[in-house]
């Protein structure tokens, strides 16, 4: 008889423990295996696990398998498919329009650990972001970097204030002015190795890309002439966000061990960056490409030709006829945060 008690004290244990436990299901666009998704794979996910005491288990779904990138915002938000995910605020300017503010500064801080001080103090400081993922039924976890844009060009000893005549390709709205005010042509074409073909075929003449995507589809076996910078940081912040009706039903228990995991993980992604971008300029060179490094009076030139400050002006002017408010507000705030760590 007390065996049976034993046996079924300690199968109620068992259900109680599986009961217990939260799996939370990931998306992710991209792949695991570059700089981002192994930081979230193998320090935050981990860091989860061992801050909940295995209460909290993340169940990784990667390449777009649940959710394409453009999609993300609604599939957590709705939290049918998805808790959690990755959210590019680039890809959905409607719904999050002052995320859009981070890349209209041409320059930003100059090394990695900077670059974390900076959103670490503009989501702790400026509420207006974290109502703005409130409103699409998100909450975000912890951010995560992007590389640096690089300049990819087929001509030598570019003058980066003197772009005429000159035809490029970019993707964010913002470097398509600036591209535009140097005075390069800008066009549009498909993220795909074609654009390294137009590169070697004469019609373009440069990429302005974040430096990971040039590697991707090896720009610099065309474009050879790759001028690179950490303050060419592109503001390209990837949020880690939570369905904000399952973040409130969480323990207050599992949500501090989620914030524990996110403060680890926080302190090794401005050195991640740095290591990395390192080491992928090197290797370019090491199979022929001339990537260097901008000189200060360079970035300043093509900060100058930008006319970013006009620019921004526009697009306020825009985005308050749409409604927006405090919009004007919430760029002084940001670029006020970005003097602080400069």
């Amino acid at each position: 008889m007390k065996l049976k008690v034993f046996f079924a004290a300690a199968l109620l244990c068992v259900v109680h423990t599986t009961l217990a436990e939260t799996v939370l299901r990931y998306t992710d666009h991209e792949p695991l295996g570059n700089m981002r998704t192994k930081l979230i794979n193998d320090v935050f996910f981990k860091a989860i696990e061992q801050e909940s005491q295995s209460r909290i288990r993340v169940e990784a779904h990667w390449n777009g398998e649940l959710s394409v990138s453009y999609d993300a915002l609604k599939t957590i938000g709705e939290g049918q498919k998805a808790d959690i995910g990755i959210v590019v605020p680039e890809y959905t300017p409607e719904q999050l329009p002052r995320f859009q503010i981070f890349k209209s500064f041409p320059l930003g801080p100059d090394n990695g650990e900077k670059q974390v001080q900076f959103f670490h103090n503009v989501f702790a400081t400026i509420p207006q972001f974290s109502a703005e993922l409130a409103a699409n039924n998100l909450v975000n976890l912890q951010f995560f970097l992007g590389y640096p844009a690089a300049f990819f060009s087929t001509t030598p000893s570019l003058k980066y204030d003197d772009l005429k005549n000159t035809t490029w390709r970019t993707a964010s709205f913002w470097h398509q002015s600036y591209l535009e005010n140097a005075g390069a042509k800008v066009v549009k074409m498909p993220w795909n190795e074609k654009i390294t073909e137009a590169l070697r075929e004469g019609k373009l003449n440069g990429l302005f890309v974040n430096l990971d995507s040039g590697d991707d589809i090896k720009a610099w076996q065309a474009a050879k002439n790759i001028g690179v910078s950490q303050r060419l940081w592109l503001g390209h912040v990837y949020l880690l966000v939570m369905n904000k009706a399952l973040w409130e039903s969480l323990t207050p228990q599992d949500k501090a061990a989620i914030q524990r995991a996110a403060a680890r993980t926080e302190k090794i992604l401005g050195s991640t960056l740095d290591t990395r971008l390192t080491d992928m300029v090197s290797n370019m060179n090491t199979h022929g490409a001339d990537a260097h490094y901008l000189t200060p009076r360079e970035l300043e030139s093509w900060q100058s030709i930008s006319h970013y400050q006009a620019v921004q002006a526009d697009w306020i002017t825009q985005q308050q006829a749409k409604g927006i408010t405090n919009i004007a507000e919430v760029l002084d705030a940001v670029q006020a945060q970005l003097k602080a760590v400069e």
